[in-house]
């Protein structure tokens, strides 16, 4: 890894996920906030100038180099720290379980939450996308039966991203109540040291 990396991050926002996998890693990183609301910097840059998608998260190398994506930020950051075993060895079967895991979490579940931040969203249009997402859920919550966490017993960098996206069920009103194994997923998630560091940096604990 190089000396330190920053995370272009918003509070709660999906950049949350790679910030939890940070304090997991135990890398050194400095934290720059970024607007989603006026895409700007706390000290006022524009932060088009630094991510042309004027999205967060993004992860900046102490060389230069920009990572965007969340799914890819994460499986660096853990490729960064091997001995933590936030994902498996690259090539390994177990290591695109992770990867179907994180590619599920981006397309079906996080997206299926962005209609319901939008305040332009028509009303029926909302039920229809918050039945979608219980859909999905349903299938999550089964796969957790008899386990810990998405892989199994052990954390994994899709945990991290799980965890981000359905903390914001209570924000928009999806109602994930009927679902056990989630739930207990998230008190376990909850309980782990670095996420309440995250939590409580980015002010949400």
């Amino acid at each position: 890894m190089e000396n330190f990396v920053k995370l272009y991050f918003s509070n709660g926002a999906c950049s949350l996920s790679p910030h939890i996998v940070l304090c997991e890693s135990g890398l050194p990183f400095e934290l720059v906030r970024a607007s989603t609301k006026t895409h700007a910097l706390d000290d006022g840059t524009d932060y088009y100038t630094i991510n042309p998608k004027g999205s967060v998260p993004l992860l900046e190398l102490d060389n230069g180099e920009r990572l965007s994506e969340g799914p890819a930020i994460v499986q660096y950051i853990a490729d960064q720290a091997p001995d933590k075993h936030l994902a498996p060895a690259n090539g390994t079967l177990e290591r695109y379980r992770v990867q179907e895991w994180l590619n599920f979490i981006t397309s079906e579940l996080h997206k299926g939450y962005s209609p319901l931040f939008r305040p332009n969203t028509p009303e029926d249009y909302k039920v229809i996308a918050k039945e979608a997402l219980n859909k999905k859920y349903a299938y999550v919550d089964g796969k957790l039966a008899g386990k810990h966490y998405l892989m199994g017993e052990h954390f994994s960098v899709a945990d991290a991203y799980f965890f981000t996206v359905t903390n914001w069920a209570g924000r928009v009103g999806v109602d994930l109540s009927e679902f056990k194994n989630v739930a207990a997923f998230m008190a376990r998630m909850m309980a782990r040291p670095a996420v309440q560091a995250a939590m409580k940096a980015e002010g949400l604990i």
